[in-house]
């Protein structure tokens, strides 16, 4: 049976090339693009403008590969562009490594037809077919991959809904989440980020009937994005404009905030640090508005980071971090002091002070922007998962850079420039704050120990992996505060703090 199909009319060779962009934003590892289509019909044209999109070089020499049968490309991912109008049986694509370059990334073919029965189940084919003045495509296919060429697609038509239709993109970043972002442009404008935020997809019941995503309260839909970032906004900070957004599928064209990394040359600067410091004391100083429209009539109630979200995402550590560092899951009796140390930490965070807490607020959501003054120097990114919790939870956070090793007198620096600035402030118990800081910490870090080697083990990003010591180092930081003394011994008992080799 057929599956399902897509038409673009293409109406000169401009549209084209933006439509080869929207297929190479599209292409992940493993993904085959078959194009077909008479001599003259505008293959190649269509190969050129994807390659050298993922190649973001848009003056990259890419000949045919009619006689070499097969040229390769690297950019955001491998490419390898098959010809095989010369090929005389399907059989010499073993020949020509077909397998090792679906291996290596994402295949290309023109003239597929002549590698028929070959080709992968998940192929998606292009045609192309001369059409008035210009030409229509048709894709077809069934998978995962027709399905993001399809939300490719429909991107491009959200960008002309916003008057950027003839935009050029090129990818800019992705994260663990199923979130993407690109660069779009056009001439002489300010180049302009499009965010692409699929609806969360539940996973399976974990506890008591419920997903984790909704324990742990993480973000369904962008909603939550453009409601927070209204919500931060007006209350002076700095944060992406959203110039356009299409709420139900998940799109949105923002302001760039800039490129400068908060990082130096990867190096934690302690300057920098204490300046996102005092604007986190600047910010819980402040009341925040917990029920912000995302558009009128569109409120998102921010959840509160309660009981249930602080104990499964400190579970992770049991159940992901544990079995892999000793070959075995916890035992109950693991499970059953792990659950009651926290629970007893828990119980003293019962007053600490609360605020609108934005959940991963470190560098790799901090922009930079040294010719600016102030709080404006930060540019403030990723915190749809903002939560009303601790206020020490942010600046643990942020003094304990999960991506970056911290060293203790950053840290220190950090953590007394946030303290300074709400003491200047008005009344506000630094002791409280201490304690605070060091459980908020303590479960951070907990969590993350599990999430990294989740990302390993289920996800098949074993890269993450490389920060596990820097993530021991905070947590033996934290552990030092003596309101934690019953934690700290729970786990040197255990070996959780003794460095490991995955």
């Amino acid at each position: 049976m057929a599956g399902p199909a897509l038409e673009r009319f293409l109406s000169d060779e401009a549209a084209t090339i933006r439509f080869g962009q929207d297929l190479a934003m599209a292409l992940h590892p493993g993904d085959v693009l078959a194009l077909s289509g008479d001599l003259g019909a505008g293959k190649s044209t269509l190969a050129r403008a994807l390659i050298r999109a993922l190649a973001d070089d848009a003056g990259l020499d890419v000949p045919s590969p009619t006689f070499t049968l097969v040229q390769s490309y690297d950019g955001r991912l491998t490419v390898h562009h098959f010809d095989l109008y010369r090929l005389a049986d399907a059989s010499e694509l073993d020949e020509l490594g077909f397998d090792e370059a679906l291996a290596q990334g994402a295949v290309l073919v023109e003239w597929p037809e002549r590698a028929a029965g070959y080709l992968p189940a998940g192929a998606v084919t292009v045609v192309l077919k001369h059409q008035g003045d210009g030409r229509l495509a048709h894709l077809s296919g069934d998978g995962p991959a027709f399905q993001r060429i399809a939300r490719s697609l429909a991107m491009r038509d959200f960008l002309g809904r916003s008057g950027w239709g003839d935009a050029t993109r090129r990818h800019f970043v992705g994260d663990a989440s199923a979130r993407s972002y690109e660069i779009v442009r056009l001439p002489d404008v300010e180049p302009r980020i499009l965010m692409n935020s699929p609806p969360l997809v539940l996973g399976p019941p974990v506890r008591d009937g419920k997903a984790y995503a909704e324990i742990a309260h993480t973000s369904r839909t962008v909603a939550a994005f453009v409601a927070i970032d209204r919500a931060l906004a007006a209350g002076g900070v700095t944060v992406p404009e959203i110039f356009s957004q299409d709420l139900d599928q998940g799109f949105l064209l923002t302001e760039h905030l800039g490129s400068g990394p908060f990082l130096d040359d990867g190096r934690p600067m302690a300057d920098r640090y204490v300046a996102a410091a005092e604007l986190l004391a600047f910010m819980h100083g402040q009341s925040w508005p917990y029920r912000p429209e995302a558009k009128p009539g569109v409120v998102h109630e921010v959840p509160p980071f309660d009981r249930a979200a602080m104990t499964i995402e400190a579970d992770l550590l049991v159940d992901w971090y544990i079995p892999a560092v000793t070959g075995a899951p916890a035992s109950d009796a693991v499970h059953d002091g792990y659950q009651r140390e926290w629970n007893a930490l828990f119980d003293r965070l019962a007053e600490a002070e609360t605020t609108l807490m934005l959940r991963d607020f470190h560098s790799p959501n901090i922009v930079w922007r040294p010719e600016r003054k102030g709080h404006d120097r930060l540019g403030i990114l990723d915190f749809q998962d903002a939560l009303v919790g601790p206020s020490a939870y942010d600046v643990a956070s942020l003094a304990m850079d999960a991506r970056v090793t911290v060293p203790p007198e950053i840290e220190k620096v950090t953590y007394d420039a946030y303290v300074a600035a709400r003491q200047a402030a008005g009344d506000f118990d630094a002791d409280a704050f201490a304690e605070a800081y060091a459980i908020m910490a303590a479960q951070r870090n907990s969590k993350i120990l599990g999430i990294f080697v989740r990302l390993d083990r289920r996800d098949g990003k074993p890269t993450y992996l490389k920060h596990l010591p820097r993530i021991r180092d905070y947590l033996r930081r934290a552990l030092a505060h003596p309101a934690l003394a019953g934690l700290k011994a729970f786990y040197e008992k255990n070996g959780i703090l003794e460095e490991r080799t995955l």
